[in-house]
């Protein structure tokens, strides 16, 4: 592994840089000062809003890097079962019924996932069951955006009741400042069964002689799917616990069950059962305790969790937040924390908005994975028992959302926190082995909950070893993922859970390695055609991966198998216009599934032909030729990009165009490249960047799908996007900012230079690696792994020669 450089040897090679990227750029070289001015305080930079309206399903609350604690609202539009949105918070719904511990970034559908514990200041008494305020009328409050304030760590509110909420957060904990109006009843409400997707038990405990409160809760899932498929989702994934401390005593107490209350009592328990939506309502147990605000109206709580135990809990607060620590001081923590994360990546130029746009985006990635092992290295196995982290493990970590994250997310992770990669990738295998060998394709905490489709692991640990990342078991999970993709399992011929988490990991795999092609009539998959992409996807991986682990033989047989996306592709196939060859379901007799229609889900996840046929990112050269060449292709992919008069449609909400939203497509732009054209890649990621990322609630197209889509933003702006999984190529695009410095703890630095970087210089008319000029628009995997610099001449018109040589083109 490359030790980190010097900083002599860091100085004189970004210095190198800056004479370089002036040579490039000629007339328009700024000075060198200028060019060095990057971004020291990034958070200054990040709103949390971006992304909370608009389908984005980030949420705005308080969170440090890879946190376990996300303390954040739950929203509401008058029905207690749902939120207005995944996760729990939509910008457009102002009224909430709690401050929930738990979140998910970006999650795709309601409810999300986790959002437990919601914990309420409420102005009143408490005169009936929270619980059978089945229509949030009574215990939830509105608010206005005017009194509302989120930054990395902190995240404060004024509610129209009087109550106000000042958060701050830990990796394992949090402190709150609740301030009342000094002549109303003070209460907070703990909820402890309302989880967004419900919850099977849960319990709370007051303890009036030591000021506190402790409970747990027993839940999982995804997507409300606890009940749907029958009782195959009948089941919980893991138990949060809490313990809670205050700076005064109770002036009253009180729990709930359903829909009775008993003022008094201390103790209280019971869940809401694997009921979902309206089933669900008044349902449910918690507890409130009281105060006398009449002299001095704040109260101050201190909060830890744990998936383990109450004793984890309580022991990860007092390890992590001071007695007599303030909210200003946690946050203070916090805040430097981000920084600290945020500046792996430090840009210098460019606008505010594209500031801001940027480094909120690294944000959202960074957020996970997520923390799940406590202070002590403990957390809870895919078994349901308790364990400790490996040797030279740092910690266990969880919430991979495979499908969404190995296009993206999981390549900038690789590249700016290694560590972090390395110690995840850990953690999935540890999961792997508590779970019969099973590698799910999305982990939420320690549950396997089957979402969407294909074998994300096996390309992602590919490409977490490709990059450069080797603090993990990489040959015993590598055997593992192997086996998994080679040996079939008895769940792989189960329909259990489809379409959208069948459990089978590699589905009927038996039938796979006899046709080389998910049949659609037999596949027990949400899709055949899909199937067959995303596991030639991954198989390709495994060869990539094989062969740079020497083991040959199993290198040629996974390469080989990641060539067959061409068995579903269907050269007949066509669009009614002219134009044809489409990916194509396909039963097991060999025969197309008819009808067909580019515009149709049949026989894909979450997607349409039109986009799945260009989701060959391992063989594109194949694809094309597969098409007809190169330039049938390219003038394809123009169409999947334009509408017919050649506006741009890069939007979404065309069946038969790009679908900026979701992750299928998301690789399509940088596809030219490789067709020879590599212009069009940047003409088209910056009119992409331009229109459907921005600042604001509605700064992102879709789904962030646990920081993909913000990933993918990243790369772009840097002027950089993996190739495909299991490589650590680099496709090279036009850079936002004039300049920009990876720092990377381990592998060397990467420097990016591109002095002419406007709004009006989108193309690239020159390149140069390392100080030598290149004349093709990728760079191999020696800049990843071993740092190094690229400067770039940027134009205002495309340079339709550079990078366009077949010898050159990336593969």
């Amino acid at each position: 592994m490359p030790s980190r450089p010097s900083p002599a040897r860091r100085h004189a090679a970004r210095a190198a840089a800056i004479v370089l990227a002036g040579v490039l750029a000629g007339a328009v070289t700024p000075p060198a000062a200028q060019a060095e001015v990057l971004v020291t305080r990034p958070t200054a930079y990040v709103d949390p809003m971006i992304g909370t309206a608009n389908g984005g399903n980030t949420y705005p609350g308080a969170v440090r890097p890879y946190g376990m604690m996300a303390w954040s609202p739950t929203s509401t539009t008058g029905d207690q079962t749902s939120t207005g949105a995944a996760n729990g918070y939509e910008y457009g719904v102002t009224r909430m019924r709690g401050l929930s511990l738990t979140h998910v970034n970006g999650a795709g559908c309601n409810p999300g996932a986790a959002g437990d514990v919601p914990i309420m200041p409420f102005v009143g008494d408490v005169t009936s069951s929270p619980s059978a305020d089945t229509k949030d009328a009574v215990y939830a409050s509105g608010f206005s955006h005017d009194d509302e304030r989120a930054v990395p760590g902190r995240y404060t509110v004024g509610l129209d009741s009087g109550a106000t909420a000042d958060l701050a957060v830990s990796e394992r904990a949090g402190v709150a400042d609740f301030s009342f109006p000094a002549d109303k009843p003070a209460n907070l409400l703990f909820r402890v069964s309302n989880s967004l997707n419900g919850s099977e038990d849960a319990e709370i405990e007051i303890d009036t002689a030591h000021r506190k409160v402790t409970g747990s809760v027993l839940t999982g899932a995804f997507c409300g799917r606890r009940a749907n498929g029958g009782t195959n989702n009948r089941k919980s994934y893991y138990r949060l616990y809490f313990s809670a401390s205050f700076d005064r005593a109770f002036s009253t107490t009180g729990t709930w069950r359903d829909g009775t209350l008993a003022p008094g009592a201390t103790s209280g328990s019971g869940g809401e059962g694997y009921a979902t939506g309206a089933d669900r309502a008044g349902r449910g147990s918690g507890g409130w305790v009281g105060f006398d605000t009449t002299a001095d109206d704040d109260v101050r709580m201190r909060i830890g969790i744990s998936y383990v135990s109450r004793a984890g809990a309580e022991a990860n607060l007092r390890q992590e937040i001071a007695p007599r620590a303030s909210v200003d001081d946690v946050a203070r923590a916090g805040s430097a924390a981000w920084d600290r994360e945020l500046s792996s990546a430090r840009v210098g130029g460019g606008s505010e908005a594209q500031r801001t746009t940027f480094y909120t985006a690294l944000y959202h990635s960074l957020m996970q994975p997520n923390l799940i092992s406590d202070r002590d290295g403990r957390y809870p196995g895919m078994d349901g028992k308790p364990h400790r982290v490996t040797r030279g493990q740092k910690a266990q970590y969880s919430n991979f959302s495979g499908w969404d994250q190995y296009r993206a997310q999981i390549q900038l992770l690789a590249l700016l926190k290694p560590r972090i990669a390395g110690d995840f990738a850990q953690s999935l295998y540890n999961f792997a082995r508590q779970n019969g060998g099973v590698w799910d394709r999305w982990v939420h905490v320690n549950g396997a909950t089957h979402v969407m489709t294909g074998d994300p692991t096996a390309a992602t640990l590919a490409t977490f070893y490709a990059m450069g990342v080797r603090n993990f078991d990489y040959e015993g999970a590598f055997e593992s993922l192997a086996r998994q993709a080679t040996v079939p399992h008895p769940d792989g011929l189960s329909d259990a859970g489809c379409p959208g988490q069948c459990t089978g990991q590699r589905p009927n795999l038996a039938q796979y390695l006899e046709s080389h092609y998910a049949a659609q009539d037999v596949c027990h998959c949400w899709g055949g055609a899909a199937e067959t992409l995303e596991d030639a996807v991954a198989d390709a991986a495994l060869g990539r991966w094989a062969r740079l682990l020497g083991r040959d033989e199993e290198a040629a047989a996974f390469e080989e198998r990641g060539l067959w996306w061409r068995n579903v592709f269907n050269p007949g196939a066509g669009d009614g216009a002219g134009t044809t060859g489409y990916i194509q379901a396909r039963n097991l007799d060999g025969s197309w599934v008819t009808p067909f229609n580019p515009g149709s889900d049949k026989g894909f996840a979450q997607g349409t032909s039109a986009t799945y046929t260009w989701m060959v990112p391992q063989d594109v050269q194949g694809l094309a030729e597969a098409m007809g060449g190169r330039e049938t292709a390219a003038k394809r992919l123009d169409a999947f990009f334009h509408k017919a008069d050649g506006s741009w449609s890069v939007k979404g909400g065309d069946a038969l165009r790009y679908d900026p939203t979701n992750e299928p497509g998301i690789h399509a732009p940088w596809l030219y490249n490789a067709l020879g054209k590599p212009w069009k890649t940047q003409e088209t990621v910056r009119e992409i960047v331009d229109t459907v990322y921005g600042t604001g609630p509605r700064g992102l197209p879709g789904n962030d799908d646990l920081g993909t889509m913000s990933a993918w933003y990243v790369f772009s702006a840097l002027g950089l996007y993996p190739q495909t999984p299991g490589s650590a190529a680099m496709l090279l695009g036009t850079p936002l900012f004039p300049s920009a410095v990876l720092e990377r703890s381990q592998g060397g630095d990467i420097r990016i230079g591109a002095p002419a970087a406007d709004a009006t210089h989108p193309y690239i008319d020159a390149v140069t690696v390392d100080g030598r000029a290149v004349d093709r628009s990728w760079v191999d995997a020696r800049l990843v792994t071993g740092g190094g610099s690229v400067a770039y001449r940027l134009a205002e018109a495309p340079n339709t020669s550079w990078a366009t040589g077949a010898a050159g083109l990336p593969r």
